[in-house]
């Protein structure tokens, strides 16, 4: 169901229902916005509430409200939800807590919790336990605090599930246009993606920033992904929950489903949404995509007039995805006609301070710099807090060259406070971006180059299952592999000593042996390879146990994979491919994406792991087949498709690619008891 946010997000009438110093407050921040429809404060007892003539009850309003903040005890407010409903009112912010974030505590919360989603029908509702609501393109803010938002003309949309996160961003002092903060709360109705996609209807939000605690209904999410993408708004994510302590700290903030973060980041990649780590580099981000949309290409062109600077922007920028290309023949010409013989050429470029003050010189140079197959030029420019006007020649010459060359251009303070905010504002109406912190800068640009394509395919979705689990033997988890078309080597399982040498001839050597019901199998010793058949038994009598699994021993490897999937609940079944056998452990090397899934992204998955040199034939070996190892992933995709209502996991560790084929050398099952 689509709920209308138009009249909450864009009120003319705004109840207050409440009088305490919170209710004051959103009355103080209407007015501070010369909000310029009816303020109609509701309290039962007082005459008038911050200067504003109170009505006793919501039914003596003279007519339904389009916004309300209710500022009331928690259970007050699931009846006053129900009454604004019934009167026709247009959207509701829910202030009050000890909702489900309070289950752990108070058992009767998640019930109250339900009744409030039931009273509010139709009508949309922001919160429990959240702050509400910052429209500073039409001035009106349904918000209980102060705020450093201000009336803008068009801006970003800033959406996070913690108010007090969200009042540190509307002070950030970076220049960043803001249009809209709404907190999201418990989402105990309206999902944070539901509100994003809400927010793009208007069409002077320029991006969408997410700070995101945990996914609910991945269905929504993937709406407000294809929306987007529609309307060519970028949108940028800082989700936290890396960490076991973030998690923890996550479901007792506004109980939301963390789940796994290698969930997260396969779920954010499918659809085409941008993840960044910290809020600093979030704000230059939505910056980035504010005024220049996301960028063509991680091509980078960096000036300074500074050796030490160039090296330091090349360090900053070293193991991060941007690129400083070499430079081509036009920009040496240009460079050369501009710099004459005394400078070096290079990118980073240290343009030395010869021409500094003079304006049209450092135009000419830094437009050299530009070229159409670079995503963006910046140059480092840290402006004095002493007397910063020997330095306008550097802004003046940045905006020349953008309006000169029409190409991406910032302008980087290398330490974010030497940004003036006069300069930053007189940099943005130039059409340049002023970026704040070299670390920042590096970082954002690299997000804002990142270009991914939301994928219309659905999610498998994997709801939990509430039953015990079995763990199936190797041979049977390679039993059910091999009926989905799965390479699983030839083998005989056996119980007695009598058993091993007739087997071990059977298939012939060379052989692999394996101990059966161990776990650990390698550490336990449980595991010989490349085995003759006379030599199977002496192997056995060294294993703690009498059941066994002979093996094709599978000698022409490559590389090997680890390819697993994992149930998720909160994003999906999540299908790892790593570096496989003893390197698992060893190196961290692995990509996670969601299931189903397609060759083209098995294929990028594929290639960014370290061992993709491997695969594709390193130093003069064979490259692995290809096409066997995308058969394989394929087929155990197909299992979990088959199995999704009870699979809580399967893994194939290793994989062994060969020239010829991709072999299960190894595999596990885990699945709930029907």
């Amino acid at each position: 169901m689509k709920r209308d946010f138009s009249r909450l997000f864009h009120p003319k009438s705004v109840a207050v229902i409440g009088g305490g110093a919170w209710c004051v407050q959103v009355i103080r921040q209407l007015e501070k916005f010369d909000f310029q429809g009816e303020i109609w404060p509701v309290h039962p007892k007082s005459k008038e509430v911050a200067g504003h003539a109170a009505f006793a009850r919501l039914e003596d309003l003279p007519k339904a409200p389009d916004a309300s903040f209710i500022g009331i005890n928690r259970f007050a407010t699931v009846e006053t939800v129900k009454v604004l409903q019934d009167m026709g009112a247009g959207g509701a912010v829910c202030f009050a807590s000890g909702f489900s974030e309070a289950s752990a505590e108070d058992s009767a919360s998640d019930d109250l919790q339900a009744q409030l989603v039931q009273a509010a029908g139709d009508m949309p509702i922001l919160g429990p336990n959240c702050y509400g609501v910052i429209n500073a393109v039409d001035g009106a803010a349904l918000w209980p605090d102060q705020h450093g938002c201000s009336h803008v003309d068009r801006g970003v949309a800033i959406l996070t599930q913690s108010s007090n996160i969200a009042i540190n961003l509307t002070n950030q002092q970076r220049g960043l246009p803001i249009a809209y903060v709404a907190t999201c709360g418990n989402m105990a109705q309206s999902s944070q993606a539901e509100i994003a996609a809400a927010l793009l209807e208007d069409e002077r939000v320029t991006a969408i920033g997410l700070h995101i605690e945990g996914f609910s209904d991945l269905r929504a999410w993937e709406r407000l992904a294809q929306k987007a993408q529609a309307r060519s708004i970028p949108i940028v994510a800082l989700k936290v929950g890396l960490s076991e302590q973030a998690q923890t700290a996550t479901v007792s903030h506004t109980a939301s489903l963390a789940g796994s973060d290698a969930g997260a980041q396969a779920l954010l990649d499918r659809l085409g949404i941008v993840r960044v780590w910290d809020l600093p580099v979030f704000l230059e981000t939505l910056k980035i995509f504010h005024m220049a949309g996301p960028l063509a290409s991680n091509r980078v062109a960096s000036i300074s007039c500074s050796g030490g600077e160039a090296s330091l922007v090349a360090d900053t920028a070293h193991g991060r995805d941007v690129v400083f290309p070499p430079l081509n023949s036009v920009q040496t010409s240009n460079l050369s006609n501009a710099l004459g013989p005394m400078v070096a050429l290079a990118n980073p470029l240290d343009y030395h301070t010869y021409i500094w003050r003079d304006k049209d010189a450092m135009t000419k140079a830094w437009a050299a710099m530009t070229d159409p197959s670079i995503g963006i030029t910046m140059t480092i420019v840290d402006y004095p807090p002493t007397d910063a006007e020997d330095w306008e020649c550097a802004t003046a010459a940045a905006v020349n060259v953008h309006q000169q060359t029409g190409q991406v251009v910032a302008v980087v303070a290398s330490l974010p406070e030497l940004m003036p905010p006069d300069v930053a504002a007189r940099l943005q109406e130039g059409g340049v971006i002023p970026l704040y912190g070299l670390r920042e800068a590096v970082e954002a640009i690299e997000a804002a180059s990142c270009r991914r394509v939301a994928q219309a395919q659905p999610v498998l979705l994997a709801r939990s299952v509430a039953c015990e689990s079995e763990i199936l033997t190797e041979a049977q988890a390679k039993a059910e592999f091999a009926q989905f078309g799965m390479d699983v080597p030839q083998s005989l399982g056996v119980h007695s000593d009598q058993e091993l040498l007739k087997a071990a001839e059977q298939i012939g050597a060379p052989l692999v042996l394996k101990g059966q019901g161990i776990a650990h199998k390698t550490e336990m010793g449980a595991v010989r390879v490349g085995l003759d058949p006379s030599e199977v038994e002496a192997a056995a009598r060294s294993m703690p146990t009498n059941s066994f699994l002979i093996e094709e021993m599978v000698s022409d490897g490559v590389a090997e994979l680890l390819v697993g999937v994992t149930r998720d609940p909160a994003h999906g079944f999540v299908l790892t491919i790593a570096a496989g056998g003893i390197l698992t452990e060893l190196v961290s090397d692995r990509v996670s994406v969601l299931i189903p899934t397609n060759d083209e992204t098995l294929k990028q998955a594929l290639s960014r792991l370290k061992v993709a040199k491997l695969l594709n034939g390193y130093r003069g070996q064979p490259a692995a087949h290809m096409d066997a190892i995308l058969g394989a992933i394929h087929a155990l995709e197909d299992y979990v498709l088959a199995n999704a209502l009870l699979l809580e996991e399967a893994e194939i560790n290793p994989l062994i690619c060969t020239p010829s084929r991709a072999v299960v050398a190894d595999a596990l099952i885990r699945k709930a008891m029907s």
